[in-house]
């Protein structure tokens, strides 16, 4: 593969795409790409080892939740590009990368989220975790692994926008003037998203200090991750199309205003029900004190 010669924001860069080669058969790639990937899933299971007693989470069951969940998520991040890419498969083989060279390529982080919430709250029943404080961790957990994960595309120089009109502002390589046929600067999403995530990541680790309720940081990263990447995904050139619709903008948005509207309709309820609480005085009132003070002369 190419070396990429790009600019970011004036700086001039050279990237390989492959970290290195392993002397395996014919060479066996490794691509920065997936070194990202694995760092951000990396500094999450630390995050998530660190915090775990937060939420009185057994880490050891933590972990074989986690062990169950991960390969299934990848799958289902696979299939769901796979859907709504389009893409063909001559063989089996084709849908895990089998016999390209270049193992599996082509996932959807909302795939991945989807997989990952669903197949981890069957594997939360089978060992006995809590599932609301299981996903209001794993939440915080996506959020900084996405963020990292993110410079993935930076290596890759994919996941780019439509050109921002500015001599200055943005990113530009042999690659994205090839796709779009001009070397004007392009929107750098990939960086965008990042600092949507690591901004989420720091807001939601701070509400989970102090939760309202079980369930809340699932909501707030819906209703923050939603947002950014709803916007950000309009700005790309490579989204994934159901027609002529954006389906990650449309599920982003779905999710946001969904999880906003839970969030507002059970932090109403809380506060209703703290007002409805009756208040009772631990003090006797100097009405109370004098009719006891009658009663008392009356039988004496």
């Amino acid at each position: 593969m190419a070396v990429y010669e790009g600019i970011l924001f004036g700086i001039k860069f050279k990237i390989n795409p492959i970290a290195f080669t392993l002397p395996i058969g014919d060479g066996w790639d490794i691509y920065w790409y997936g070194i990202m990937i694995g760092l951000g899933f990396l500094a999450a299971l630390i995050y998530a080892f660190y915090t775990a007693k937060r939420y009185e989470i057994n880490v050891d069951r933590m972990l074989d939740v986690a062990l169950i969940t991960t390969p299934l998520a990848i799958l289902c991040a696979r299939a769901y590009y796979v859907i709504f890419d389009g893409e063909k498969l001559e063989s089996f083989g084709d849908f895990f990368g089998l016999g390209n060279g270049h193992g599996v390529a082509g996932l959807a982080i909302y795939g991945g989220v989807i997989g990952a919430f669903l197949f981890g709250g069957i594997a939360c029943k089978l060992r006995k975790v809590n599932i609301l404080d299981m996903f209001d961790l794993t939440a915080t957990c996506f959020i900084l692994a996405q963020a990292i994960g993110r410079w993935g595309n930076f290596f890759n120089q994919e996941a780019y926008g439509t050109f921002t009109g500015s001599s200055w502002w943005g990113m530009v390589s042999n690659q994205t003037a090839y796709e779009m046929g001009s070397a004007e600067l392009v929107h750098p999403c990939f960086l965008y998203e990042f600092i949507w995530c690591i901004i989420g990541f720091i807001l939601i680790d701070r509400i989970g200090r102090n939760r309202k309720f079980k369930g809340q940081l699932v909501l707030s990263y819906g209703i923050w991750y939603g947002l950014g990447r709803g916007f950000i995904e309009l700005l790309r050139t490579d989204s994934l199309y159901l027609g002529s619709i954006r389906v990650s903008s449309l599920l982003s948005f779905a999710v946001a205003i969904t999880f906003g509207i839970l969030m507002f309709v059970i932090l109403k309820k809380q506060r209703i029900e703290i007002e409805n609480t009756t208040y009772s005085s631990m003090f006797v009132s100097n009405e109370e004190l004098d009719e006891i003070s009658e009663e008392i002369e009356n039988n004496g």
